[in-house]
Formats: structure tokens, sequence, C-alpha cells
């Protein structure tokens, strides 16, 4: 094991007005790379050429929204030239009243580098010293409090982001080595100088899409890794059941040509041997649970692509308001800020994976029923004697998946239909994006947790069938699955409480553990 002083130096992921992708935002969020902003000259001339812009229209007592005039609705207020400096102070302190759990560390630093993507687009009028103070509190791990709940989608995230902009400021808290600590004590401890926001910078930081964004690069990264878990647990199913292999066969799917699905049904037959002829008096038909399992997951395997596309467009660009043309001089107003993209992919994703739980929750039910699972015990328990009329095995377990499938399938009601009018009837029209991807997170929660349950019955049915007929064995793919799932849990065979198995197989997935499909 290397020592912390022999650590390879994490990856640079380098912040200008190049593209970024989600897997750059998830590395930072996991510390697993650091943020480096762009030393390139032209880079740097580039974002001063915006904030000096702003400066000379101030110098020719020019009108600017959210700079010389109050914000939203009282964009008709104009702002005395003496309290101008005071005015990004006065935003992101009135719209500090965020509720609900504070984000984590790992969603608070996909927040931080979302925010800094778009402030280095260089239409945001900020200066490159609020790129670096961003810069410097992700080095130092000092991470705002922010709580997750507040905000409509648009005008951006102005509340949560709030929290953001303070604390770039030396205000409010910030999380340090797992405790909160008063940021202007965190910033002075670390030698950072709290930052003075310029004319516009409060706008720039908290007017825009990047806690919803950041959300999603997580969400995303997830909901991908599902569908390959997902997969590999429809494998020992069908195995574990005794099923038909030949449901995925090759030229079965090229008849239907969704990309998706059809990796999908190439994964299982990674997995399982695809004959063509049924044996032993097989079931002519699987269950739909198993023979439609590419159907079901290769709907979010086709849509990630689209995804993807939504995501990043919406990393990828500037979105607060307004837009700040240094080279044509010209101030935009506009409505960047609103995440419908966001939205719509967040209520979507959501209704995917949740289709994973319910998926999975049906293979379960099929599992655990002696009249559909092929000979196997009663609930898949290994108790064998006299000991098995007192052993009760998974009965339990599949209660509690039922459950947590119902949870995330009551959560797939889309958020983005739901806009309200605020702000005076300003924001009369909002995306609601990141309350749906705060439920896009719940339901990718509540799905791991099913799929922690099915890795349990999944390695208990294949043992079992195993058991029942030691003369066949699984192909390579499930052996070697078997065999990391045995090294953290032991087959269940006799009574035992399963919360410490499936606490660390939660662990397991969320860590992407196993290698699955290339």
């Amino acid at each position: 094991m290397q020592s912390a002083e022999h650590k390879p130096p994490l990856r640079a992921v380098r912040f200008d007005q190049s593209r970024l992708c989600i897997e750059d935002i998830v590395e930072i969020a996991k510390a697993s790379a650091r943020a480096n902003l762009s030393a390139a000259p032209e880079f740097r001339a580039a974002i001063t050429r915006g904030a000096d812009f702003l400066d000379r229209l101030l110098r020719e007592d020019g009108t600017i929204y959210g700079v010389t005039t109050g914000y939203g609705d009282s964009c008709t207020v104009t702002v005395p030239a003496e309290l101008i400096a005071e005015l990004p102070h006065h935003l992101y302190t009135y719209h500090g009243c965020g509720l609900g759990e504070y984000f984590t560390p790992a969603q608070t630093r996909a927040v931080m580098a979302v925010r800094l993507a778009s402030l280095s687009k260089g239409f945001s009028g900020v200066s490159v010293a609020l790129l670096e103070q961003i810069v410097a509190l992700l080095d130092a791990d000092l991470l705002p409090l922010i709580p997750s709940e507040g905000s409509v989608g648009a005008s951006g995230d102005l509340t949560p982001l709030s929290y953001l902009a303070a604390a770039l400021c030396g205000e409010r808290e910030v999380l340090r080595a797992g405790q909160q600590v008063p940021a202007a004590q965190a910033l002075r401890e670390a030698g950072i100088t709290p930052l003075r926001l310029r004319p516009k910078e409060g706008l720039a930081i908290m007017n825009g899409t990047a806690v919803m964004t950041a959300l999603a690069c997580l969400a995303y990264d997830r909901a991908a890794y599902l569908t390959q878990l997902t997969t590999r647990i429809t494998a020992m199913a069908s195995f574990a059941l005794d099923g038909n292999a030949h449901h995925f066969d090759e030229t079965l799917f090229s008849v239907k040509p969704h990309p998706g699905m059809q990796t999908v049904a190439s994964w299982l037959r990674q997995d399982l041997p695809c004959e063509q002829l049924e044996r032993n008096g097989k079931r002519l038909q699987d269950r739909y649970s198993i023979r439609c399992a590419p159907h079901v997951i290769g709907v979010l395997a086709d849509a990630l692509p689209f995804f993807r596309q939504s995501i990043e467009n919406e990393l990828n660009s500037a979105n607060d308001n307004p837009i700040i043309d240094a080279e044509g001089e010209r101030v935009l107003h506009g409505g960047h800020f609103y995440g419908g993209h966001i939205a719509f992919a967040m209520d979507g994703m959501k209704n995917a994976v949740a289709n994973l739980a319910d998926l999975l929750d049906r293979q379960m039910a099929l599992l655990v029923d002696s009249r559909y699972n092929h000979g196997l015990p009663a609930n898949l328990s290994g108790a064998e004697g006299p000991r098995a009329a007192i052993n009760h095995g998974l009965k339990a377990l599949q209660i509690s998946a039922s459950a947590w499938t119902a949870e995330a399938l009551k959560l797939t009601m889309p958020a983005s239909v739901f806009s309200r009018s605020t702000e005076c009837h300003n924001q009369d029209k909002v995306s609601m994006g990141t309350i749906a991807a705060r439920d896009c997170l719940r339901v990718l929660e509540l799905t791991e947790q099913v799929v922690a349950a099915l890795l349990i019955t999944v390695r208990q049915g294949v043992w079992l069938r195993c058991r029942l007929n030691p003369s066949i064995a699984p192909e390579a793919p499930l052996q070697q699955m078997m065999q990391a799932l045995s090294e953290d849990i032991a087959a269940v065979e006799e009574d035992r409480r399963l919360e410490p198995d499936l606490r660390l197989l939660l662990e397991r997935i969320r860590q992407q553990a196993w290698s699955l499909y290339a």
C-alpha cells in the first residue's frame, strides 16, 4: 500500500474555455482529480476583458442589470453610485434562506466545479481572482455548507449558490475535514484572503444552473453503472431460475434496432450460454422480468447518450444573466439561467432508473417463490433437515425490496411540470430542475438499495441452483461475480440479520467496485 507521502498526484482538470465532460466533474467530486485554472495568457486576458468592459460601462454611467439596478422584479430600481459596491453582498445575504439537508462533500465539490466551468467561459464579467478563489477553496477542501432545498431552477440556483458566494467572501460556514467551521476562521487558517466581490460577481456566481447540473453529473455516473449492474443481476437471476438464455439471441435482437437494448442483450450473451434449443423440459418462454429485461434496461441504456448531451451542454454553457460580450461590447439580457434541459433529463432519468428497481423487484418475487423458481427452496432458504422448518431465508428482504421499489416509483412524478410563479411574477415560469435532480438522486439511492437486496438474492439463488444440480456451472463472468460477492457476504444457511450485508453492498455499489462489461 502506498503511503500518503507517495500517492501519485491527482489528475488535473483544466478549466478554461474548452469543453469538459461529466467524468471531469465526477472525479473532482470524488476528490480523485483536482481543478486547475488555466494559466494561459490568452485565457486570462479573455476573462479580464469582461471585467474591464463592465468597469468602463460604470465609469460611463451605463445602466447594467444587477450592477446599477436591483435584482429581478426590482430591475426598475436604480442603485446610487456610492452603493453599487455593496449590492453583491446584499444579493447573497438575503438569499441565505435555504433549508433541508446539506449537500454532501462530493455534491458540494461538484457544485463548485460546475460553477467554475461556467464562469470560465468568459461571458460573465467576473475577475480572474474570483475563479482563483473557487479553486483555492477546492484545493483546501473547504466546502461551503449548502442547504439542498430552496431553488426553483430559474433564475438559476440562487439560494443554494448564495452559500458558495458567501463562503468565498469568508461568511457563513464551511465543512472542513467533516467538521462545520466558520468560513472566516477556515479561510484565515488556510491562508486564503476573503474575496471582495466586484460589481456583477454576486449575480454571476448565483444566477446559474450549477447545482442542478452538478447533481445531474453525479446522477448520470450512478445511472450508467446501474445499467450494467442490473444486467449482471439479470444474468444471475436467469441462471438461478434455470431460465432460457436463447431469449437474448443476437438474431432475435437484430430485428429491433434500439442500440442500447441490443447492447444489454449482448452483455447477457456474454454471461449466459445462448443455446437455441430448450432442454430438460424447460418452460418455453420465461416470464417478462427475465425475458424482457433487455427491453426494460435498454430504455435507460438508449436514453443515456441523450442525457449526457443535455448535461454536458449545460455544463459547458455560460448560464447567468446578463451575458457580457466583451468583444462586441454588449450586455445581453436573456434567460440562460433557466434549467429546463436538466429538469427534463432528470425527470426522464428517474423514470428509467425506477423501472430498473421495478424489474429487479419482480425478479426477486420469482426467485423467492417456490411456485415459480423451478425447484429452489421457498424464500431461498439454505437451511436443510429439521432446521428448515424455523428458517425463513429472504422472506423479509423481499418485503423491504418491495417497499424501496414502491417509494422509488412514487417519486417518478415529473418535477418540471410543477412550475410556480415567483418573485412578483417576474420569475413566472421556472424549471424546477434542482428538485428534479434531487428526486433523481433519491430514486437512484432507493434503486441501489433494491440492487443490494438482489445481489444477496442472486448470490443465494446461484449457490442453491449449483447445490441442487452440481453438474452445472455458470459461465466465467458469473463465476467471477459469485467469487467477488462471496468475499463480502456468506450464503444464508441460517437466518441472520442482513442489514450489515446490505450496507456493505451499498458501499461497493457506490464505489463501483465490480468491473462488469467493456
